[in-house]
């Protein structure tokens, strides 16, 4: 059921902060960022109550013998329209993670598997960069160690853009991979892993670092050899005493690594608070497929039958190539449509 007495609550708060925009009063940028929150939720319910009206007035023509016929053609096409319609305004209503709209750090390390690990480390970046390319985000490496035959070592990206962390956040955790990898002369098919943790970003207002609880240090970075080498002591390493959280980055820049570190550690804690009020209120709710735990195995990708299964939903496609060419989209809609049904769930138990 649909609460009607929570839906007149939220178009009179949607009404209050219209008018308190007009008039020019109040934190305009608060009142703005509620208005955006609100405007798509107030749509669905006047969609809702337009139909809800239509089938009053339609009811009505029945006791109308000059309108009756009408009336008992439109109700099977308005009442058959009112179960899409609550399922809409139901969704519209659960409560929003208030860091889905939040640009996202992408960080991907490899797993077991030594180098075939890091290889498959360096076809998930990519696969991440080109799936961000075909949602119109953009897609920055923030920093990145290569091993010589090219894999990675580790990724940090942020990905910025609309509605990003809300179809991102359901990447974190290990994939798996099923291949032959290209070292191997025998053709066995080996199985390696990568991580990835996908964290909002956060803002310096969201976190309250005191400098007093950091150590930086400087050290020579490493890299892959060659040119790539840097042989200056730029490389900074940021550890959070209170957490033991250590955060390091390796550009050429000691500054843009002071940068790059802090901003790392920020999104790191303040992931550390999300999930902590999360498992407080949700202590009890079957396992969140958000809930971002890094050490589950979410997903294998088995090249030899050109199938990847995401363990998660049970979701099988046999479409490898183009999910690792970007093509994540119908997996990333299963997830939020499942995400979705026991958010629904929990709302009706």
């Amino acid at each position: 059921m649909v609460p009607l007495d929570r839906l007149a609550q939220i178009t009179e708060r949607f009404d209050y902060i219209e008018a308190r925009m007009a008039e020019g009063g109040g934190d305009m940028a608060a009142l703005g960022r509620e208005y955006a929150e609100l405007r798509p939720v107030v749509e669905e319910i006047a969609a809702y109550r337009r139909l809800r009206a239509e089938i009053a007035e339609a009811e009505s023509m029945l006791d109308d013998p000059e309108m009756r016929g009408l009336a008992e053609d439109e109700l099977p096409q308005l009442r058959a329209r009112l179960p899409e319609l609550e399922h809409r305004l139901r969704l519209a209503l659960l409560p929003r993670d208030a860091a889905d709209a939040r640009p996202a750090i992408v960080e991907i390390r490899p797993g077991t598997g030594g180098e075939e690990a890091a290889l498959f480390a360096a076809d998930l970046a990519r696969m991440y960069a080109r799936f961000a390319e075909s949602q119109g985000w953009r897609f920055e490496v923030v920093s990145e160690q290569l091993t010589e035959l090219g894999g990675l070592k580790e990724l940090v990206a942020n990905v910025a853009g609309q509605g990003v962390f809300a179809r991102l956040k359901y990447e974190s955790g290990v994939h798996r991979v099923q291949r032959v990898p290209t070292t191997e002369s025998g053709g066995r098919i080996h199985t390696s892993a990568a991580t990835v943790a996908v964290l909002p970003e956060a803002e310096a207002v969201d976190v309250a670092i005191d400098p007093a609880d950091l150590r930086i240090d400087t050290m020579r970075a490493s890299g892959a050899g060659g040119q790539h080498v840097n042989t200056t002591d730029s490389a900074v390493r940021i550890t959070h005493l209170p957490t033991g959280l250590v955060v390091t980055s390796s550009e050429k820049s000691q500054h843009r690594n002071r940068e790059i570190a802090m901003q790392v550690l920020r999104a790191r804690l303040y992931d550390i608070e999300r999930s902590r009020a999360e498992g407080d209120r949700a202590a009890d709710r079957r396992a969140q497929v958000g809930s971002g735990d890094r050490s589950e195995r979410i997903r294998t990708y088995n090249f030899p039958q050109g199938r990847v299964t995401d363990h998660r939903i049970g979701l099988t496609l046999y479409k490898l190539d183009q999910v690792m060419a970007g093509d994540l989209g119908e997996i990333v809609d299963a997830l939020i449509a499942d995400d979705q049904a026991a958010r629904l769930a929990d709302l009706d138990a």
